[in-house]
């Protein structure tokens, strides 16, 4: 994966990713997505993900991350709380911070710009990324099973 050879300066746009670890009690499962592949230039190889949205300037964090899920799962979920936070090695101008999400009504929806989503056990996350995970965050993915 190529690094981000930029160095960002403190005048430089920072970007906030609410980044959402879908998950069905029922199923023991998480929703992940796919886009095209290389459809991010910055994070090259990037295919599965969990489905998040960016922050922007003056907007709720609980209220955008449950309305931007349901547009673009068709689920409406609980926000759990925050489970982990990376600024990204490959775009130091991302901070992503992720939340553990329980379904609990809606039918699935795929978003148009998706290519792919399922349901996935969370031993087989790894599979499935090309990025790779930071142990802390799979740590606690491996304790929802």
């Amino acid at each position: 994966m190529a690094e981000n050879t930029k160095e960002p300066k403190s005048t430089d746009p920072f970007h906030v990713l609410l980044v959402s670890i879908i998950f069905d009690p029922a199923k023991r499962k998480i929703l992940i997505a796919r886009k095209d592949k290389d459809s991010d230039p910055e994070l090259k190889g990037l295919t599965w993900f969990f489905p998040g949205t960016e922050l922007h300037h003056g907007e709720d964090m609980d209220k955008t991350l449950k309305k931007r899920i349901k547009e673009k799962t068709g689920f409406e979920v609980k926000n759990l709380g925050t489970v982990f936070s990376k600024v990204y090695p490959e775009r130091k101008d991302y901070l992503a911070i992720y939340f553990l999400c329980e379904v609990f009504k809606g039918k699935e929806k795929q978003w148009k710009f998706y290519k792919e989503m399922k349901w996935v056990a969370p031993e087989d996350l790894e599979k499935h990324f090309t990025i790779s995970f930071h142990p802390r965050l799979k740590e606690y993915i491996m304790n929802l099973k």
